[in-house]
C-alpha cells in the first residue's frame, strides 16, 4: 500500500468528521506532536488526530479498525515504552479534551483525558481538594490513572484508581460505553490497572479529598547504603499522612547548595506529610537525622506547591526497568548506592514505598493486584547513542535482581510478554482476558502493555 495514498486517503476521510484537527506529514505542528517525551521511538504516523470531542474519538476508532492501521492513543504523552505513537498508523491524540467540572460540594470531578496533573491539581486546589496524580505536573491524568497511580498521596488516599468512580469509554466497536461500579463493572474493574487495552477513555470521575495546607518539600541527604537502607526502613514504618518518593540520582546543578555538592550521588525525596505542622515535624525528625542534609526545603505549603516547574524540552533516550520490591536489605541498597555513584550517562533508581491505604483495598478489587507489597523500585538510564544504550541495558539486566517477579505496568518500559503477565498474577490476568475479548476482540488496542485476547 502507498504510504502517502494511504495518508491522503484518510485525510480526506477524517476532516469533515471531526470538530478537532486531522495533521499530516508537511503541517507545521506535525513533529512536534509524533513524538513522545523521552525522544523514542522516531515515528512517523499517517495521520493525527487531534480529537475535541467523544465523538472524534468514535471516528478515529472506526478508521483505525475499518483500514487495519495501528492505532497509538495519547493522553499526556511521557511514555517511557513509546507507546503513544506510531509507525504508519494513526495516532489518536487526546490533548485537546481538558474540560473539568468540579463538583465541590459532593467532592468529585469530570475529567477529560487531555488534562495534565498540573492542570488538574491547580483547579481543585482553589477548593481545598486534590486527588493523588503521581508526582510531576506534566504527565497525563488518564494514562497514569489506567496503570494505576502512584504519587505523593498514596499512602494517605491510594493508589488514583482507588479514586475513579467512573469512566466513559469508546470500544473497539465505536460504542460509547459508561462504566462504574453498577454499569459495565468487568470493564470498570479491569480499566482500574489494566491499562487502555479495552478502549479509549474520554471522561474520568474522580473522588476529590480535602488536601489544602501540608508539609512538603524536598530533603536531599548522601545517598549512602546506610542512608537508602534507613530512609525506606522509616518510611515503610511511618504514619499513612506521610508519602514518600526517594530519587537517588547524582546532584543536579540547584541554587540551593554549594556547587562542590553538584554531581554527587543523593537521595533526594520529595515528602508529603497531611498532618499538623507539629505531628510532621515529630514523624520527619528521624529522617532528618539519617545524616546532615544537603538540603531540606520541608515546610508548610500548599499542596500544588510542592510540584516544580519542568522542562518540557526535548529529552534524551531512556531506557527503563520498574517493578515491585518485597524488601530493601543492605546488600540492595547498596547496590543502588554504586549504580547512582557509577560515572557515565546519569542512572536514576527511584524507590516509593507504599502501604498506608494502598494495602487496605483488596487484591481482587481492581486490575491492579499487588496490595501487600510494600515497596515500588523505577531504574531509569538515560543513553548517549547505541553504544550507550547498550552499557545501560546491561545496568538495568544487572539491577533488575532487586526486582520482585511482580510487576507495575506505569513502570514498564519496552516489556515483553512475560513482564506484562507477571504484572497481573492469577486470577486477574485470567479477568483481564475476559474483558479483552469483550470489549476488544480483534485486539486493536494493542500498542500498550497488552493484555492478548488469546
Amino acid at each position: 500500500m502507498n504510504p502517502s495514498a494511504t495518508t491522503t486517503t484518510l485525510a480526506e476521510r477524517l476532516r469533515p468528521q471531526l470538530t478537532g484537527r486531522v495533521i499530516t506529514p508537511g503541517d507545521a505542528d506535525y513533529d512536534p506532536l509524533r513524538t513522545t517525551h523521552y525522544g523514542a521511538p522516531d515515528a512517523r504516523p499517517a495521520v493525527i488526530v487531534r480529537a475535541a470531542s467523544t465523538s472524534d474519538v468514535v471516528h478515529a476508532v472506526t478508521a483505525a479498525r475499518e483500514s487495519g492501521l495501528e492505532l497509538a492513543v495519547r493522553s499526556g504523552g511521557h511514555s517511557a515504552a513509546g507507546h503513544s505513537t506510531t509507525q504508519s498508523g494513526i495516532l489518536l491524540d487526546l490533548g485537546d479534551m481538558k474540560d473539568l467540572e468540579i463538583d465541590a460540594g459532593n467532592r468529585t470531578a469530570l475529567a477529560q483525558p487531555g488534562l495534565t496533573a498540573g492542570e488538574y491539581n491547580t483547579a481543585v486546589a482553589e477548593h481545598g481538594l486534590a486527588t493523588g496524580f503521581g508526582d510531576t505536573t506534566s504527565v497525563g491524568v488518564a494514562g497514569i490513572t489506567l496503570g494505576g497511580g502512584v504519587g505523593l498521596l498514596t499512602r494517605r488516599y491510594g493508589l488514583t484508581i482507588d479514586s475513579l468512580l467512573a469512566v466513559e469509554i469508546v470500544t473497539a466497536d465505536g460504542r460509547v460505553l459508561e462504566a462504574d461500579a453498577e454499569r459495565h463493572p468487568d470493564l470498570f474493574w479491569a480499566v482500574r490497572g489494566g491499562g487502555g487495552n479495552f478502549g479509549v477513555v474520554t471522561r474520568l470521575t474522580f473522588q476529590l479529598h480535602p488536601v489544602d495546607q501540608v508539609v512538603g518539600g524536598l530533603l536531599v541527604l548522601p545517598a549512602t547504603a546506610g542512608v537508602i537502607e534507613g530512609f525506606a526502613r522509616l518510611a515503610a514504618a511511618a504514619p499513612d499522612e506521610l508519602t514518600t518518593i526517594a530519587n537517588l540520582m547524582p546532584y543536579p546543578p540547584m541554587p540551593f547548595v554549594p556547587e562542590e555538592i553538584h554531581g554527587r550521588p543523593v537521595l533526594m525525596a520529595q515528602l508529603v506529610h497531611t498532618g499538623t505542622p507539629a505531628v510532621a515535624e515529630q514523624t520527619l525528625a528521624p529522617f532528618r537525622a539519617l545524616a546532615q542534609p544537603y538540603a531540606d526545603l520541608v515546610r508548610p505549603m500548599r499542596y500544588t506547591e510542592i510540584f516544580q516547574e519542568e522542562d518540557m524540552g526535548a529529552m534524551p533516550e531512556v531506557v527503563v526497568r520498574g517493578g515491585l520490591v518485597r524488601e530493601l536489605d543492605a546488600r540492595g541498597a547498596a547496590t543502588l548506592a554504586d549504580a547512582v555513584a557509577t560515572p557515565g550517562s546519569p542512572r536514576i533508581a527511584q524507590l516509593r514505598v507504599l502501604g498506608g491505604a494502598v494495602a487496605r483495598v483488596g487484591a481482587d478489587a481492581t486490575a491492579y493486584a499487588h496490595r501487600d507489597v510494600p515497596m515500588m523500585l523505577m531504574l531509569v538510564a538515560f543513553c548517549e547513542g547505541p553504544e550507550d544504550r547498550a552499557r545501560q541495558e546491561a545496568w538495568l539486566e544487572e539491577a533488575s535482581g532487586l526486582l520482585d517477579t511482580a510487576t507495575y505496568v506505569n513502570f514498564l518500559g519496552r516489556a515483553g510478554a512475560d513482564e506484562v503477565r507477571a504484572a497481573y498474577p492469577g486470577r486477574t490476568w485470567d479477568r483481564l482476558v475476559e474483558a479483552k475479548r469483550r470489549y476488544d476482540p480483534e485486539n486493536l488496542f494493542r500498542l500498550n502493555h497488552n493484555v492478548t485476547p488469546g
